[in-house]
């Protein structure tokens, strides 16, 4: 059994969650999270420079192995989409600029490996990530989406071969 770390990322341009899970057997504990936040004042340019040397830092600083990130979800403003996009871009190229390999869950894949339902709440899915990794306390909304990246990712490692994802 070896160890592996994930690196966990809800992406967002204002407020993207990040985390990283150290996960041995089955078991998992958190090592760190928080979030990106970028005030409403930053132009977009702005936010997305500066959600990358957050990423690149905690690369540098937990070593993961590799990286979970919600995938783009169906989104009826375009605009929205597109900005969610960028956002997920810049996570991308800042793993890929590490040789980091990534994979992509949906929102609904990473509700159901965490709490066992594809429409959980935002609420259920911060919770069964405080029980999961044995949290103090509840975590911030944001990071807590991104903890729970970081355990689906745990758990579909553990499918066969055949079955799991591969890199984006």
């Amino acid at each position: 059994m070896n160890e592996i770390r994930i690196l966990g990322v809800d992406t967002s341009l204002r407020s993207s969650g990040v985390a990283v899970i150290e996960v041995f057997g089955n078991q998992m504990r958190a090592l760190a999270y928080g979030r990106i936040y970028n005030k409403a004042s930053l132009s977009h340019s702005r936010c997305l420079a500066a959600i990358h040397p957050e990423i690149d830092q905690l690369i540098t600083e937990f070593s993961p192995d590799e990286a979970a990130i919600e995938g783009a979800f169906f989104a009826k403003n375009v605009k929205t989409a597109m900005i969610l996009g960028q956002a997920r871009g810049v996570v991308l190229a800042a793993c890929a600029l590490r040789t980091l390999p990534v994979y992509e869950y949906s929102p609904r894949s990473i509700k159901q490996a965490t709490v066992g339902a594809g429409a959980a709440t935002k609420e259920q899915v911060a919770k069964m990530v405080m029980r999961l990794l044995g949290l103090a306390e509840q975590p911030q909304e944001d990071a807590a989406d991104a903890l729970a990246a970081a355990i689906c990712h745990a758990h579909h490692r553990g499918l066969p071969e055949a079955l799991r994802l591969k890199p984006v």
